[in-house]
């Protein structure tokens, strides 16, 4: 099913160790409308949708895990060489406690990873414009983090990361249509 290069998606670059960065980032790494959350959703819903789109479901969220990446490497980036008082400085002296530099599976404001971030209600029209507003919310956090960042090399797969949202929201949405063509052909309903 997949092929696994051993590259990232798009190359990862930072211009200094800031952990103040990398705790805005954490957002997309562990946080409900980050990576993690969107690529167990989607790689979920498709047992439960149309054949028409389920390989739209899987391309996209085989695709998350690949910005999942890319935000882990950026996670790290930013702060390999942090030291406990930049960490605690950045805001992250309780991750640095329980965690060191690891990354851990959280948001920014450092709440746990929960399955309760992955929704599926089972109509495939319900769960693609869930799947539409987790990617709109998405590019929008990528967004404000852009806007935060001073770092113009960061800000590169930021940016990255963000059309790449948006292209994901545009596909979820030629999918609801065809679905709703469907629909009303009572084909799937």
């Amino acid at each position: 099913m997949w092929y696994y290069e051993k590259k990232l998606q798009y190359p990862v670059r930072v211009s200094e160790c800031n952990p103040r960065l990398a705790k805005y980032l954490v957002e997309q790494y562990g946080g409900a409308d980050g990576e993690l959350a969107a690529a167990m959703r989607y790689l979920n819903q498709r047992y439960s949708i149309p054949d028409k789109v389920v390989g739209l479901l899987t391309d996209i969220g085989t695709e998350e895990f690949a910005h999942l990446e890319m935000i882990a490497t950026m996670i790290y980036k930013l702060t390999k060489d942090a030291t406990p008082e930049q960490m605690k400085e950045a805001g992250l002296a309780e991750h640095y406690a329980s965690h060191d530099n690891a990354l851990f599976y959280h948001n920014a404001s450092g709440v746990p990873f929960t399955a309760s971030y992955i929704q599926a209600k089972g109509d495939p029209i319900a769960d693609l414009y869930e799947d539409i507003a987790a990617e709109e919310k998405a590019r929008a956090t990528y967004q404000w983090i852009i806007n935060l960042s001073d770092d113009p090399d960061l800000n590169d797969g930021l940016k990255f990361l963000r059309e790449r949202e948006i292209v994901h929201s545009q596909r979820f949405r030629e999918a609801v249509e065809i679905l709703k063509e469907e629909r009303d052909k009572k084909i799937y309903f």
